[in-house]
């Protein structure tokens, strides 16, 4: 991959991960926040509670996933494996590196995946 191509992408998973390291802290004071403001309530008011709490966590662990995956991407960056599919090990097309920088497989992998799992 070029220079400039890696110098993109590079900026691009930096900004993507600034943007996910943001919104956790956010959610997490929000998150403390409902569970500072939780008073005695009725059983309805302690489910939806519940649920919110359980909501903002689940989204955390995706956040964390993204992370963990753009880590990775920046990883294969420095050791010269970026943009290529970790399956197949034909290049991943920019324009799926532009809508998904931390992109694992190519197209044809990913979707050939999606299907066995379905």
């Amino acid at each position: 991959m070029e220079k400039l191509a890696e110098k993109k992408f590079k900026e691009l998973l930096i900004s993507s991960k600034e943007k996910i390291i943001s919104s956790l802290i956010s959610e997490s004071k929000e998150f403390e926040e409902i569970v500072d403001g939780l008073e005695p309530k009725d059983l309805a008011d302690l489910a939806s509670d519940d649920i919110d709490k359980r909501t903002l966590e689940a989204l955390n662990q995706k956040d964390l996933r993204t992370l963990r995956l753009i880590d990775s991407a920046l990883s294969r960056l420095k050791n010269g494996r970026y943009g290529l599919c970790m399956r197949c090990g034909t290049k991943i097309p920019p324009e799926r590196l532009e809508a998904k920088p931390y992109a694992l497989m190519c197209i044809d992998c990913k979707s050939s995946e999606e299907r066995k799992e379905r």
